[in-house]
């Protein structure tokens, strides 16, 4: 799935100019880590890709197709090849890990299913595969809420991946958590795309997780993208240039 960005813009209905004339392809299997300071407008270039957010300006193209002409079953089938994390986790609590990794399933069942919650023996297996892959597979029946916030991550990752998607958009998605966690679960981003060769886009806060997991980065500033390349590109000049300042202690995840 190639997304391409052409002089894309976005403006909010409060005149908030939020993206400018960003141009750029994100291939097929790529990692890619966005960064920048907050409000730079990270977070609205991935709403955009799962169209959460429609552009104002310019054409998005994903896998061929500009979804600003899709409707209907078209624009459902084509957000459920694009899964989303968010570090907010976005789980059920009070059910357990396996039917939280389910729910990603439904998007393609029977109305009366989902409302009981009959699941097709494809989809449990395909659930159950998904929690090894991020190597929780012993936590599928304990309830969400008795998880860790690394392994309610894991769960949220395992959710998009049974999804099956060919690309998964993470805003922040390690933001709250300590570094040793947040790093076991960068790995476990790392590993879905390197063994499933679906694509990441991600939003990250700690500029050494970004260059650390990425295999591409880009740097956002007040709207536009102002670095485009390979992880070995990027220096202090550039990092300054990307964030308009020095970076601090803030700006890194530390040991």
């Amino acid at each position: 799935m190639s997304i391409i960005f052409k002089n894309v813009g976005k403006t909010y209905d409060n005149g908030t100019v939020a993206l400018r004339d960003v141009s750029t392809t994100i291939e097929q299997g790529e990692f890619v880590t966005i960064i920048g300071l907050s409000g730079a407008g990270k977070s609205t270039l991935l709403k955009c890709i799962n169209k959460i957010l429609d552009v104002t300006e310019g054409v998005l193209i994903v896998n061929g197709v500009n979804p600003d002409t899709l409707h209907g079953k078209e624009l459902r089938d084509y957000k459920r090849k694009i899964g989303m994390v968010f570090q907010s986790f976005n789980l059920i609590s009070k059910t357990t890990v396996l039917r939280n990794v389910l729910a990603s399933r439904v998007a393609g069942m029977p109305l009366w299913k989902t409302i009981l919650g009959i699941y097709s023996k494809k989809d449990k297996i395909l659930a159950l595969e998904a929690l090894n892959k991020v190597d929780i597979l012993e936590k599928a029946y304990i309830r969400a809420d008795q998880l860790s916030g690394g392994q309610q991550q894991r769960v949220a990752l395992a959710r998009t991946v049974a999804q099956e998607p060919n690309v998964i958009l993470a805003d922040e998605p390690v933001a709250s958590l300590d570094p040793i966690t947040a790093k076991q679960v960068m790995d476990d981003f790392k590993n879905i795309n390197q063994q499933e060769k679906i694509s990441i886009i991600a939003n990250m806060h700690h500029v050494d997780l970004a260059l650390q997991y990425a295999t591409r980065v880009i740097g956002v500033r007040d709207g536009r993208i102002v670095f485009d390349g390979p992880v070995e590109e990027v220096d202090d000049d550039i990092l300054t240039h990307v964030y308009g300042r020095k970076l601090t202690d803030d700006d890194y995840i530390g040991e």
